[in-house]
């Protein structure tokens, strides 16, 4: 990192000076002509996504350091890989930069990009900047995945069980903490760091790969297993109705069997803890619909956190089924979540 001169300017070293700086970051062997060239392995497909974020709707520097936004961004492309069960290959960032941003800036939001891909042994191979009112990060990731264990959104079967794997809410309450530092009286600091480290550095869940794949070559080592699902970035709710409506089913999840972390038990209401799960999103976990036993025998093997939140039906509703049958389904709906312009 340059820390010789932490006043600079983007407009200071210009676009030749800045790329100088964002190269140091990437592998020399891979970067400096006009495309990257990645090898990938025969018989596997290569899965791409991008995904972009904008200061003050993605992050800000109230409760996200440069660092910690550029971790969220890696962490959010890889996220898409595994939903997608690919394992990522590599990354392209592009940068739109006011001119009067601080170079050090730029070098720590690097920095948490590259904490992140470290983890996982993927590089940045490459990108784009150009000028900007507004400070806007886009993640291009590129992975691979064989093509009989491809995860999409619209195979779910109806009669396939419906699976987490992990605890929702974590982030919200995070992002909540760092917001409102007051409300967390109740709280020990464990948690408190637990819950704002869920927020600022999620970890996307490509290690769920490896045991999908254990599972099911015992089962089908030949024929063709559908796995439907997808991550649970835009919220719990938001990632069974999309999977719905792209399966043409419904589901109907079980309330008590919705995870939350033990420290909302003595923070957060009910209600509260619910609304959080359903709908506070940034968890990356993965929300994936399988048959019975397969569903059971990859809940065991993830452990805790991971559990059978529910089964798609016939029809078109998703439902919430209270433990209480005397309190009517709840019909869950997109709107209820967030959605960008609404």
């Amino acid at each position: 990192m340059n820390t010789n001169l932490p006043s600079l300017k983007v407009k200071d070293i210009g676009e030749q000076g800045l790329l100088k700086i964002i190269q140091s970051f990437c592998p020399a062997d891979i970067i400096g002509d006009d495309a990257a060239v990645l090898t990938t392995t025969p018989q596997k497909s290569l899965v791409v996504t991008t995904d972009m974020l904008i200061d003050g709707v993605h992050f800000s520097d109230v409760t996200t350091s440069p660092e910690d936004a550029g971790w969220r961004a890696a962490a959010a492309n890889l996220s898409d890989l595994a939903a997608m069960g690919a394992f990522p290959l590599g990354i392209t960032v592009g940068l739109g930069l006011p001119g009067d941003l601080s170079v050090a800036w730029i070098e720590k939001l690097y920095q948490g990009i590259t904490e992140c891909l470290q983890k996982y042994n993927v590089s940045i191979v490459g990108g784009d900047i150009v000028r900007s009112p507004i400070t806007t990060l886009s993640i291009t990731a590129f992975g691979e995945v064989k093509p009989d264990l491809i995860i999409r959104r619209s195979t779910a079967q109806i009669g396939d069980t419906i699976i987490v794997t992990g605890i929702h809410g974590a982030s919200r309450a995070g992002l909540e903490l760092l917001l409102n530092p007051e409300i967390a009286q109740n709280l020990k600091t464990t948690e408190k760091t637990a819950l704002i480290a869920a927020h600022q550095r999620p970890i996307p869940r490509l290690d769920v790969l490896p045991i999908i794949e254990e599972i099911l070559l015992p089962i089908s080592p030949s024929s063709h297993l559908l796995i439907s699902g997808m991550d649970s970035s835009d919220g719990l709710a938001d990632a069974v109705l999309q999977i719905c409506r792209a399966s043409g089913v419904g589901a109907i999840l079980e309330q008590s069997k919705i995870s939350v972390p033990s420290a909302f038990n003595h923070w957060l209401t009910p209600e509260q803890s619910l609304n959080y799960a359903l709908y506070g999103g940034e968890d990356f976990e993965l929300v994936l619909c399988l048959p019975p036993k397969t569903a059971s025998a990859l809940v065991e093997k993830l452990g805790t956190g991971a559990a059978i939140i529910g089964t798609i039906t016939p029809g078109s509703e998703v439902n919430l089924k209270h433990e209480n049958a005397k309190i009517p389904n709840q019909v869950l709906t997109l709107s209820q979540g967030f959605q960008h312009f609404s």
